[in-house]
């Protein structure tokens, strides 16, 4: 699939069918976090990969929007160093860019993945902080429950003429 064609076409997928993802599979959606573009190449992210059925049913429960996760392949964390990055807003926005390469690269392969997210809500951040034992300059930013889909959604056309300027508002 191209990457237009990825990019147009892929949906959030929150039913799996439990099937975990292969090692391979899963190698080639770090790599293309890692190949996310990040302000001033400081590259601050890093990936928490959750397999095991107890860990994934932890995490849903401390997630109102995750509840799907224990029926996911996988669960990737993707969080940020503030020690790498001294305004969080360009970690988030770091961050985002390497999720939505793997949600890409997940639905180029075959796979369904939705993101969930965790930053700003100081209660899940903390949640999640604990549960994943995560150093103080660590940010959980967002969660990505990814496998085997077992839903099919139709593309949707979102392009809207009306939030398009040219030039000026």
């Amino acid at each position: 699939m191209n990457v237009v064609d990825a990019i147009l076409t892929r949906r959030s997928i929150r039913k799996f069918t439990g099937q975990v993802i292969s090692d391979k599979q899963l190698n080639l959606l770090l790599k293309a976090g890692f190949q996310a573009p990040s302000a001033h190449n400081l590259q601050p992210w890093h990936f928490i990969v959750v397999k095991e059925k107890k860990n994934l049913e932890e995490l849903a429960d401390n997630h109102q929007y995750a509840k799907m996760l224990p029926q996911a392949g996988c669960g990737i964390i993707v969080c940020g160093d503030a020690n790498k990055e001294t305004r969080v807003g360009f970690l988030v926005e770091d961050c985002s860019a390497a999720i939505q390469n793997i949600l890409l690269a997940a639905h180029g392969i075959g796979l369904g993945a939705v993101w969930c997210g965790i930053y700003p809500n100081t209660d899940r951040a903390s949640a999640f902080s604990r549960i994943l034992k995560l150093p103080e300059n660590i940010i959980p930013v967002g969660l990505i429950a990814v496998g085997y889909p077992n839903e099919e959604k139709t593309a949707q056309d979102r392009f809207d003429n009306t939030k398009i300027h040219y030039e000026t508002w």
